[in-house]
């Protein structure tokens, strides 16, 4: 894997930012946060290497891309789950036991259906926002 001076200003860009992004966010946050020019297209490229190299995830469910919270792990990992704050759209990358990864593939089985991916997003509410039970 060849980590060009590009990819590694957009994986620079996805860390430093601290939160998920679509291509478009990240290409004008590397552009005003760090004055790197990058077009979207090559942003594009850029993030399917990064994905393929297991360097950040893509968030199926808004379609925005994280910097792995592993990337400098030695040690192997399960496969990616993800909280997501659905006020203030914070994502964190946590582990969860393989069971129960095995018990919802075994739900979705049992209800005719197959997990098209053992990634799991979760939506909920961080510690920083209220419910919006809270809220009433």
């Amino acid at each position: 894997m060849k980590l060009t001076a590009k990819r590694a200003q957009v994986l620079e860009g996805l860390v430093r930012s601290k939160k998920a992004l679509s291509a478009y966010a990240l290409t004008d946050y590397c552009r005003q946060e760090l004055g790197y020019e990058l077009w979207p297209m090559s942003v594009y490229r850029i993030l399917e290497f990064l994905e393929e190299n297991n360097l950040i995830h893509r968030l199926n469910t808004t379609n925005k891309y994280i910097a792995c919270s592993h990337i400098i792990c030695e040690h192997s990992h399960q496969a990616p789950q993800f909280l997501i704050c659905k006020s203030c759209s914070k994502v964190e990358e946590v582990s969860i036991p393989k069971t129960v990864v095995a018990s919802v593939g075994k739900a979705a089985g049992e209800a005719g259906f197959r997990l098209a991916s053992k990634q799991l997003e979760i939506e909920c509410y961080c510690s920083d926002c209220p419910t919006q039970e809270q809220s009433r």
